[in-house]
Formats: structure tokens, sequence, C-alpha cells
């Protein structure tokens, strides 16, 4: 499996800190272990599953739109997998890296 995605595609993320020290929200999957950022196709999307992660609740989110080959890349350099959700927070697919 593994979606092709337009590499100058824009999608939506979600940000930590994102006037400080902006930073991919990461997640682990214990049972799987592994390490992904999670990645939508739709804005709406994104904040409907934003409260679904686990965040450190002292620290400020947001969603923002970013370049797919970006995200890819920072995510590769970093050991993270991106996954694209659904609406639901479902895994739709996974990036190829």
């Amino acid at each position: 499996m593994g979606i092709k995605i337009d590499k100058n595609k824009w999608v939506y993320a979600i940000i930590q800190e994102p006037e400080k020290n902006p930073q991919y929200l990461g997640q682990h999957d214990e049972e799987k272990d592994v390490a992904y950022i999670p990645a939508f196709m739709e804005k709406d999307h994104a904040l409907k599953c934003i409260n679904m992660f686990k965040k450190d609740k002292s620290l400020k989110y947001e969603t923002q739109a970013v370049v797919f080959e970006e995200l890819i890349k920072d995510a590769k350099e970093n050991g993270f997998l991106v996954l694209i959700m659904d609406g639901e927070g479902n895994v739709v697919d996974w990036a190829e890296l």
C-alpha cells in the first residue's frame, strides 16, 4: 500500500508550538511500535481530529497546511511515517517515504 500524492500538494498537519518552536505533532502506536505524523487531505478533517491525539496540554497546537514533499522529508529525517487519516481519525493509507 502507499498512496501517490503529488509532492507539491498541500496537506494538513497538526503543528505543536507554531509560534515558538514549530514541530509536527508526532504520535507513537505502542501496539505496532510505529512512530508517525498524522496528515489529512482536508483541513476540516484535521480540525475535527485534533483532539484525538496525545498532546502536552501545556503546549499550543494548530492545524496548518504544509507541502507534502516537505512533510515527507522531515518525517523521514526524524524516523516517522506519515499516516493519511480521514475525518474520523482512521488511517486511510500511508505515504511512501
